[in-house]
C-alpha cells in the first residue's frame, strides 16, 4: 500500500485516536490536531517520524486558514482529510440558549466547513484526495433532546452531499461516516448539556438525556473496528457517499428512510396537485 498523508482533527480520544493509530499502523503519515499543548507534545514524542501533531481548536475559525497554509508549505500534499473533531449536546429545543447553539455549530458545522474549504485547494491542485466527514446516525434521524446536535450534523451532511457532486469531477472523493453509539467519551466527559431544564420535557428530552448518560462506557460500537472500516473505505476506487457504522445506525437510519417513504407515498396526490395545469 502506498504511503499516504492523513490529516485527522480531534485525535485526543475516541474515534479520532483510533483512526490515527490505525492509519499509522498501516504505514501512513498522520497529521493530528489537538486542543491541548501537552497532547501535542505526547503525540510527537510517541510517533516522531510516523506523524506530527499540531495545536488547533477548530471552533476558532480564524486559525484554520493559517493552519492549512502551514500544512501545504510543510507537506506539499494531502491524501485524506478526516474531519473528526466535534461535540455532543443534549437539551430540548426550548431549553437551549443561543450561546449553546452557537458553540455546537462553531465546532460541528462552521469549523468543519472551514477546514474542508481550506484543504480543498491542496486536493484540487493534486487532482486527488478523499474527504471523510464524521457525522452520526443523528445526521439523518433526529431524536427528542438531541435536536441542536442533529441540526449541526444535518447541516454537515447537507453541504457534504452537495460538495461531493462538485469535487468528484476534480478527482476528489467524499464519504460521510454515520456511526451509532460508540464506546468513546461522547456520552461522558465530551457531552454538553443545556443549562436550563424544563419539567414539561422530562419525558422526552429528559428521558433521552438519562438514556444517553446511562450507556456511557457500554455502547455497542468499537472505535478500533470503526477505524478499520474507515481505512478500508478509503482504499475503495468508488467509495460510498455514506457509511453507517454499528447495528443501531442501521436500525435508526432504516427507520428514517421508511418514515420518509411513507410520508412521500401518502402525499403523492397532494404533491402532484400543487402545480400549474
Amino acid at each position: 500500500m502506498e504511503k499516504e498523508i492523513w490529516l485527522i482533527t480531534g485525535v485526543s480520544s475516541g474515534l479520532g485516536k483510533a483512526i490515527a493509530e490505525a492509519a499509522i499502523e498501516k504505514g501512513h503519515f498522520v497529521i493530528a490536531t489537538f486542543r491541548k499543548e501537552v497532547q501535542v507534545n505526547d503525540f510527537n514524542e510517541a510517533y516522531k517520524s510516523k506523524g506530527k501533531a499540531f495545536f488547533l481548536d477548530i471552533s476558532n475559525i480564524e486559525s484554520i486558514s493559517d493552519f492549512a497554509i502551514k500544512i501545504k508549505a510543510e507537506f506539499k500534499r494531502l491524501d485524506v482529510l478526516v474531519n473528526n473533531a466535534g461535540m455532543g449536546f443534549v437539551g430540548a429545543i426550548e431549553e437551549t440558549s443561543m450561546d449553546e447553539v452557537r458553540k455546537v455549530f462553531e465546532t460541528n458545522f462552521f469549523g468543519t466547513l472551514k477546514m474542508t474549504q481550506s484543504i480543498l485547494p491542496i486536493m484540487r491542485a493534486q487532482a486527488s484526495g478523499h474527504i471523510i466527514q464524521i457525522s452520526s446516525h443523528g445526521g439523518l434521524k433526529a431524536f427528542a433532546g438531541f435536536g441542536i446536535y442533529n441540526a449541526s450534523k444535518f447541516a454537515l451532511e447537507g453541504f457534504s452531499e452537495a460538495m461531493a457532486q462538485e469535487v468528484a469531477p476534480l478527482g476528489i472523493k467524499t464519504t460521510i461516516i454515520e456511526p451509532g453509539p460508540f464506546r468513546t467519551k461522547f456520552a461522558g466527559s465530551g457531552l454538553g448539556m443545556a443549562k436550563e431544564q424544563i419539567d414539561d420535557y422530562s419525558e422526552t428530552a429528559g428521558a433521552f438525556r438519562k438514556k444517553l448518560k446511562s450507556v456511557d462506557g457500554i455502547q455497542e460500537g468499537d472505535p478500533e473496528q470503526a477505524a478499520i472500516a474507515i481505512l478500508n473505505v478509503v482504499r475503495k476506487e468508488n467509495p460510498p457517499l455514506r457509511l453507517p457504522l454499528g447495528k443501531t445506525a442501521l436500525t435508526t437510519i432504516s427507520m428514517k428512510i421508511e418514515s420518509v417513504k411513507s410520508d412521500l407515498e401518502a402525499a403523492r396526490d397532494i404533491a402532484n396537485s400543487a402545480v400549474f395545469n
